[in-house]
């Protein structure tokens, strides 16, 4: 399965009858998966399956989904209301009979407020039906585009994170071979401990001072940290391998590659195996930083 980067755009677009609409499409980063819509007016039958299709395909990352649409209107049928036009004469004719004031003329007549009324064309529920049936079919296409440009996006991930885990294995080897891990090394440094604890009493505990020992070359030994680096390194190229959604996962492994390397650098007593480890570090964050784009 192909690996998704949590970040993408997309956008489609069509129409039916007298509309005409575009969506547009945004990812970005997320912990879970959040979907944000925005509709226009009268629109709100589209969002239940809008929303149920997204959930589908997509797991993780915050999607903000735009539509806007617009409708050209037929002509406007401009028509006189009888009854009111009638009304009005009949009070003119009245008026001009007891005052002798001339007839009212047309323009008069027609800028009396209801004698002339403008109407909207009837919508066509056929045509309202088709029009988002097109919108549904222009998400789905808007939608596949998304995933697309993720997954490509994901592709690019999944080469810079092999590319980091190779460095952080290839200095796992190299502090694994620092001059500093070899055993005459080892109790060359415990030699000079052990002496030094020494010279701090005169009467030292023989008790006392094999725990010291023990401690001092237990401290002195970093086999367990880079075993667990080698065993992170071979889950996560297991998870490249396999794909799909596996951001979260890698996050954890590179929390526990951040967690070993910390060890290492701290069990350091080496000026060479100190700046291995801290080389280390700067890659894992590297991987780190990479991985939180997966989905």
């Amino acid at each position: 399965m192909a690996l998704s980067s949590m970040t993408g755009f997309a956008r489609s677009h069509g129409s039916s009858g007298p509309y005409s609409f575009e969506w547009e499409l945004k990812s970005v980063n997320a912990k879970g998966f959040d979907f944000r819509m925005r509709l226009p007016p009268g629109w709100d039958e589209v969002e239940q399956v809008v929303r149920k299709r997204a959930t589908e395909v997509l797991s993780r990352g915050t999607v903000y989904a735009n539509l806007t649409v617009k409708r050209v209107s037929a002509a406007s049928v401009v028509r006189v209301n009888e009854d009111v036009l009638a009304a009005i004469l009949k009070v003119a004719g009245e008026l001009s009979a007891k005052t002798g004031a001339a007839a009212p003329t047309i323009d008069g007549l027609l800028a009396v407020k209801g004698v002339i009324e403008v109407v909207e064309p009837d919508s066509d529920e056929a045509e309202d039906q088709a029009a988002r049936t097109a919108v549904l079919a222009a998400f789905e296409t808007g939608l596949t585009s998304l995933v697309e440009m993720r997954r490509r996006e994901g592709v690019a991930l999944g080469q810079i994170l092999g590319q980091r885990l190779d460095e952080i294995e290839r200095l796992t080897a190299r502090a694994d071979a620092a001059p500093g891990r070899k055993p005459e090394a080892v109790r060359a440094r415990l030699a000079e401990q052990i002496a030094a604890l020494l010279e701090t009493s005169e009467r030292f505990d023989p008790d006392r001072l094999s725990q010291e020992a023990l401690m001092i070359a237990t401290k002195a030994d970093i086999r367990e940290e880079l075993d667990r680096i080698a065993s992170h390194i071979a889950q996560s190229r297991d998870l490249l391998r396999k794909g799909g959604a596996i951001g979260r996962r890698l996050d954890f492994l590179a929390q526990e590659f951040n967690r070993e390397v910390n060890t290492t650098c701290s069990k350091a007593n080496d000026i060479e195996l100190t700046n291995t480890g801290l080389e280390m570090k700067n890659v894992v964050e590297q991987f780190r930083e990479q991985v939180q784009n997966l989905e």
